[in-house]
Order: C-alpha cells, then structure tokens, then sequence
C-alpha cells in the first residue's frame, strides 16, 4: 500500500474486480531510502488503462515484476522483449527438459534460479549451522553447533549426518543424483545447500547448458529455425543424460523343468550373443 508517495510495509490482496478502482504503480518505479517515490509522476495502470499519475495519487504499488507470470515464465531473461508464442514455448519446453549429466546453471539469469532450486526439493539443505566434518559421494556429516548456554537439561546431538540419493529411476525414467557441494572444514549455516540434486549447479537451476551459438540468416528461410551443429556436444557429453528403464521377463516352471536365464543359447553365434551380459 502507498499513502502520499511513501510504500508503506502493508500488504493488501486485490482481486480484479477491486483492483480496477485504484491506481497502481509498477513494481520497478524507483523509491528512495525512505520507500518514497524519486520521480513526481510514476506510470500506474488505472483500471484498464496505463498512464502517468501524481505519486500522491497512487494506492497501491506492485509486489514485484514477476508477480504477472509463472515461475517458468520468469526465468525466461528479457521476457518482454520477447515473442508472446516464443514465451509460451520456452515455458513449456522447461518441463519437458531431463536431468544431465554435467548440470550448468544460466550465465544469464533472471535471479530467481536459486529459489526455484531451492523449492523444488530436490537440493539438500543443511537444518541447522555447523562444520563439515566428512564428506563422500553418498553421505554429509556436519558437527552442528550447540547452544550450551540453554538451561535444559536435554542437549540435542550436535551431529548431522545427510544421505544423498544416488542414481535412483524417477517416474519418468530419468536419473535422480544427489552431489555434495561442501568440502571437508567448510563453515555452513542453517538453510544453506550442501548437495545438488539432479538439475542443479551450485544451488541454482541447471536445465541445459551455456552454449556458444553462431546464427546465420539465409534468404529467410531459416526465419524461427536454425541449426547448429558441433562434435563437441558428443564427445564431451554436453547434452548426455542417463535414463533407468525396469524390464521383466518371465522364467516359467514347464513339464520339462524351470526355464533357465542365461546368455548360453544353443544354435545363436557368438557375434549375435556379444552383446547380452
């Protein structure tokens, strides 16, 4: 809320209807240190109209930019410079990416990466502050800090042991891999992240890679499309991931005896059997 130019700490939720009386202020205009508008007029939408109004007039001021679109909207950079449909589909394409196995966050991000990460569930983050006391591949001792000055008589254990999920199938069959990011003696504090999950770098969303792109236009005719090739993306793994597939298969119990599993199979040559473990 905004009373003679000045935000205040009040927080009001609107809905479009209610909204439609006030005039509102767009979350990026400029405040000074007190929270009080720097510039006499500001842009504010009035009901269904944008247009510059005395910042003694403005009611209310946006929570924040992003407020209007997704979370996967949101970490598009330069969203407003971009294609209405190019949006939606880079939108949709973020759900439909799979875990890799060289994760790499954005160089260019909108800043909001960390917190999705973080939301997600899939880091692991450390419940209270300490020193790293051990670390490997699948586990993370911390030696917690103790308050000893409190006068109850039970004192918690001051050792946090994390296990990380390793390599485990999700649903959709792709890989689900925890990795530490701590070292042995580092210092952490409570609600740091201290493992990645399986589409994060460093805390911070990972779901492709930072790749040097060379567009050449043809005539048009390449208008929306290009294409880019590279050995590197191969033989480096850039864009490599692991997916688990579970297959069954049934050994039955016959007249002649128990069907037997095996790679020995009569009459096949050892070039079609090369493959089988």
């Amino acid at each position: 809320k905004v009373e003679n130019g000045v935000v205040t700490d009040t927080v009001e939720y609107l809905s479009a209807i209610e909204e439609e009386k006030y005039s509102i202020a767009q979350a990026n205009a400029r405040l000074d240190k007190k929270k009080a508008f720097i510039n006499d007029f500001i842009t504010s939408r009035v009901g269904s109209d944008f247009s510059m109004v005395l910042k003694e007039n403005i009611d209310y001021i946006d929570i924040s930019p992003c407020q209007l679109v997704s979370v996967a909207a949101s970490m598009i950079p330069f969203l407003e410079h971009d294609d209405a449909n190019r949006a939606l589909m880079g939108s949709n394409m973020q759900r439909q990416g799979v875990p890799l196995v060289k994760p790499k966050a954005p160089l260019v991000g909108t800043g909001i990466e960390h917190q999705a990460a973080l939301d997600s569930g899939s880091c692991v983050v450390a419940s209270r502050s300490g020193v790293v006391d051990n670390v490997d591949s699948g586990r993370i001792v911390i030696q917690a800090d103790v308050d000893l000055s409190s006068e109850d008589s039970i004192v918690p254990a001051n050792v946090d042991i994390y296990h990380l999920i390793k390599f485990r199938r999700s649903n959709q069959n792709t890989c689900i891999n925890q990795r530490p990011i701590v070292k042995k003696g580092d210092r952490i504090k409570a609600g740091d992240v201290i493992a990645d999950g399986s589409c994060t770098e460093n805390g911070e969303l990972a779901l492709g890679q930072n790749i040097n792109i060379a567009f050449m236009p043809w005539l048009g005719y390449n208008f929306e499309d290009s294409i880019m090739v590279s050995q590197r993306l191969m033989h480096e793994d850039t864009f490599t991931s692991v997916h688990i597939d579970v297959l069954d298969t049934v050994a039955r119990d016959t007249k002649l005896g128990k069907e037997e599993i095996t790679r020995d199979l009569p009459n096949v040559s050892e070039e079609a059997l090369k493959d089988l473990d």
